[in-house]
């Protein structure tokens, strides 16, 4: 009971700006959210379809993972992040973009 109050409260904080990234099977969301004292942070959430089941019971679920960052946070976060693709490309150079051909045509509007 506790949960369900807590997990209801936290997806009725105000959206105040929002932005989608699609990557192949997975879906990242970045929202700017208002707390209860109207101070501004960065929820990220990483959607990524699983199908499970066989072809005539297929189900698709999403597995949902959040990130929270807060203000005072975000400068040491952002050079981290930076960092690190700086790292990645430098050892292994830039990602080629391919489609993913693996993803069907389905369409899901998802809401958090």
């Amino acid at each position: 009971m506790e949960e369900n109050k807590k997990n209801k409260a936290e997806s009725e904080k105000e959206i105040v700006y929002s932005q989608t990234v699609k990557a192949g099977k997975r879906i990242y969301y970045i929202d700017v959210k208002k707390n209860r004292k109207d101070e501004m942070f960065l929820a990220i959430t990483e959607s990524k379809k699983v199908i499970s089941g066989n072809s005539d019971e297929m189900q698709v679920n999403f597995e949902k993972h959040k990130i929270f960052l807060y203000r005072e946070d975000f400068e040491n976060f952002s050079q981290a992040l930076h960092d690190a693709i700086s790292f990645i490309q430098k050892e292994q150079g830039y990602a080629e973009r391919d489609k993913d051909t693996t993803d069907s045509d389905l369409n899901f509007d998802i809401k958090f």
